[in-house]
């Protein structure tokens, strides 16, 4: 494909590319996301957001991960969409709804000396499966999970040692991988500094480890707070900057906030 415009935009250090495929209808997507995705041959990126047309709300978020697998969810790239659709003129006002394949969501967009800096989304009501807490084998570790649905799946693990210093790819990539998850998951390791203050490094679902995940700091907030672990509100900081999110229990919707930047832009 020649001359496709895109934004590079980053999230708590989540990054994506973004294209406007409301006037570029991308034919493969997919094989789009893994080219452009890769961080030595392509522009380097998480993954691929389409800002596409929406019959039910006002903007569509369509996304791949760097595999070229295509997403439910994102938080990060959510707030980056919500931002470059108010920016482009695409949407009139601050207040928003977006189109993701987990259903609906609105979007408040912060401003920060009359520019858009981030936006408070409602990421929807956080769902525990049955048998939600269990445990999983991973090499030569066994950890107990919270298993999380944001409209994507999570599995939460509560550690108590070294967050950066732990290896994240050799326990990470088995249980995304593992069989009792037939499309995946995504895996948040955790560490609870406070009750109002954790720390999160993920290891997300198609593209390995990442700066930030939305999703995955909700699914953290609603099984720390279940789990008696942590209170609303809370902060939690990840490799690429904090994200505060509210939850107030059951059947409430969690709300997340968070930065929302453009890199650059350019042509592909």
């Amino acid at each position: 494909m020649v001359g496709l415009n895109f934004i590079k935009m980053q999230g708590a250090g989540n990054d994506y590319v973004l294209v406007n495929s409301v006037d570029t209808p991308i034919e493969d997507p997919a094989d789009l996301s893994r080219t452009i995705s890769d961080r030595h041959f392509g522009i380097g990126s998480d993954g691929l957001i389409l800002m596409a047309p929406s019959e039910s709300a006002d903007v569509r978020m369509i996304m791949f991960n760097a595999d070229g697998s295509r997403a439910e969810m994102c938080g990060n790239g959510l707030r980056l969409l919500a931002k470059l659709a108010r920016d482009e003129g695409l949407v009139a006002t601050d207040d928003m709804t977006v189109e993701t394949d987990a259903g609906l969501l609105p979007v408040t967009l912060v401003r920060e000396a009359g520019a858009v800096v981030g936006a408070r989304v409602r990421m929807g009501v956080p769902r525990f499966p049955v048998g939600s807490t269990e445990t999983i084998r991973s090499h030569d570790r066994t950890f107990e999970f919270t298993a999380v649905d944001m409209g994507n799946p999570h599995a939460v693990i509560f550690l108590d040692e070294n967050l950066e210093a732990f290896d994240l790819e050799r326990y990470g990539s088995p249980i995304e991988n593992a069989d009792r998850f037939p499309d995946r998951t995504n895996v948040e390791f955790v560490v609870v500094d406070s009750p109002d203050r954790l720390r999160q490094r993920t290891w997300e679902r198609g593209s390995g480890e990442t700066l930030a995940c939305g999703t995955g700091a909700t699914a953290v907030a609603a099984a720390a707070i279940r789990s008696g672990r942590a209170t609303s509100p809370m902060t939690i900081s990840l490799r690429g900057g904090d994200l505060r999110l509210e939850w107030n229990g059951p059947d409430q919707e969690a709300v997340m906030t968070g930065p929302a930047v453009k890199v650059f832009r350019g042509v592909w």
